[in-house]
């Protein structure tokens, strides 16, 4: 008979994975408390201290990044209108 795979939500996780973080509990506590394994427990244990850090990144970076890619894109979509005027006005001299 297999075994059903479970889904957990996002704040199920969290909820566990804090747990296993404050220290309170073992694993084996925890696994039984919530009914998961310890091995699961691990991982989302160290993902939660692996992605820590990009809770407190500054956003601003990425939107200064998206204004000067945006820039650019204008300046190129103004250059093209010129070029496609000039090519508009030179295929009318054509026969």
């Amino acid at each position: 008979m297999a075994k059903k795979r479970m889904n957990h939500t996002a704040a199920f996780k969290a909820k566990v994975a804090l747990a296993a973080v404050k220290g309170e509990s073992t694993l084996s506590e925890l696994a039984a408390k919530f009914g998961v394994s310890a091995s699961v427990i691990a991982r989302w244990k160290a993902k939660l201290l692996e992605e820590a850090e990009g809770i407190f990144e500054d956003g601003r970076k990425k939107v200064d990044e998206a204004q000067v890619d945006t820039e650019a894109l204008f300046t190129k979509i103004g250059k093209l209108e010129v070029a496609l005027d000039f090519l508009k006005k030179k295929s009318d001299l054509l026969p």
